[in-house]
């Protein structure tokens, strides 16, 4: 459609705004602006005990030179998604062998891990060697090379946490390989300020305030936040007790790191164990209920939220 043209209809009108590709304000198909916010991500529990033997079963059927990472990606059952857990996150599930090796790389996708089982592995983080231990918390932030390697004598298990689905929004995706498979500079270290080790946050859980925070009985934030769009924080809740009812417009990713309890979501019930993963989209009301004395991390994009000043919280 170019040059001069007489619109006499509605009807004719409408047709000019599809020829070019336009939509008008007050015709719209689908509405652009809401009161607040939709609810389309799938709140879901996946439980560690049906995922375990499916990587047992890959470790003995999958080699490492198939497949360097051996893991299981949570994809949330929302129709249509075909990779994220929550809008902005994923999470999995992933198992290295003895005696495996999983090359370095980097990426624009910031990146952590939570160790569940296994022990003699170990992880390299631009040029830093650190042992991987159950409970432990590890950060790869953007663009820092890593990799993984297995000298012990047990499988390893643990969950990975990445914003991939905001890279893949944002579209700023890198991917590379390091050229020579692993960095050749590597210098072994006990400490550092992207591991989080279980027994220095079991203490500060010791020390922290109780009930200062709606979200748990005891509650300490790992980094202030441990990766610019990704806010991280151990809860406690003690046997018998329950946090508050919460909705945010952050999205979150709870992983068991202890004990057992329900989390109930918009109403409905999901019953948790350790290691298992409990998804709860943004704007869904949460409540934690432990049956045990129980220990969740919480993997959220608060930070992000709260960097654009869209960060709302409200106890219910």
């Amino acid at each position: 459609m170019s040059g001069k043209i007489e619109i006499t209809s509605t009807e004719e009108l409408y047709q000019a705004f599809s020829e070019l590709h336009a939509e008008g304000g007050w015709h719209r198909k689908f509405p652009a602006l809401w009161p607040e916010p939709v609810k389309n991500f799938e709140p879901t529990l996946w439980r560690y005990r049906d995922i375990k033997p499916v990587l047992e079963a890959a470790g003995r059927l999958v080699s490492a030179e198939h497949a360097e990472r051996r893991n299981l990606t949570l994809c949330n059952p929302l129709e249509g998604n075909r990779y994220a857990t929550v809008r902005t996150l994923v999470a999995a599930y992933q198992m290295i062998k003895p005696g495996e090796t999983a090359k370095s790389h980097r990426h624009t996708p910031n990146a952590l891990r939570l160790i569940l089982e296994g022990k003699g592995t170990y992880t390299v983080v631009d040029g830093q060697r650190i042992e991987m231990r159950p409970g432990d918390v590890l950060l790869t932030p953007s663009w820092a090379w890593h990799s993984h390697e297995s000298v012990g004598q047990q499988d390893c298990y643990w969950m990975d946490f990445l914003d991939v689905p905001l890279v893949h929004l944002l579209e700023p995706m890198f991917f590379e390989r390091h050229p020579d498979g692993l960095e050749d500079q590597v210098v072994d270290v006990q400490q550092s300020p992207a591991a989080f080790r279980w027994e220095d946050t079991c203490s500060a859980l010791e020390r922290a305030e109780h009930q200062v925070s709606p979200e748990a009985d005891r509650m300490v934030e790992l980094g202030s936040p441990a990766l610019d769009s990704i806010a991280l924080s151990m809860q406690k809740l003690f046997q018998g007790s329950s946090s508050s009812m919460l909705q945010t417009t952050a999205n979150s990713i709870f992983a068991v790191v202890r004990g057992e309890g329900e989390t109930v979501i918009d109403g409905k019930s999901h019953c948790w164990s350790f290691g298992d993963t409990i998804a709860v989209p943004g704007w869904r009301s949460y409540q934690h209920h432990a049956k045990s004395d129980a220990v969740l991390l919480r993997v959220t994009d608060s930070a992000l939220m709260e960097k654009f000043g869209w960060l709302r919280t409200r106890v219910l």
